[in-house]
């Protein structure tokens, strides 16, 4: 299971091709993360957390 910010969505399906694994499914949160406060992370956890639920039981 991976997290990725929107900044990096692209480079993670590319590098998922190149290793074989085309359409391979991420969670994807809002960048950056640096500048982020307290609350905006725990929205950023609960999102990433959502997403990865779906993705892990394919529901």
């Amino acid at each position: 299971m991976a997290v990725m910010t929107t900044r990096f969505v692209s480079a993670a399906e590319l590098m998922a091709r190149v290793l074989g694994f085309p359409g391979y499914a991420f969670a994807v949160i809002a960048h950056p993360l640096s500048s982020a406060g307290d609350d905006t992370l725990r929205e950023m956890a609960a999102t990433a957390a959502t997403q990865a639920r779906r993705l892990l039981l394919a529901v």
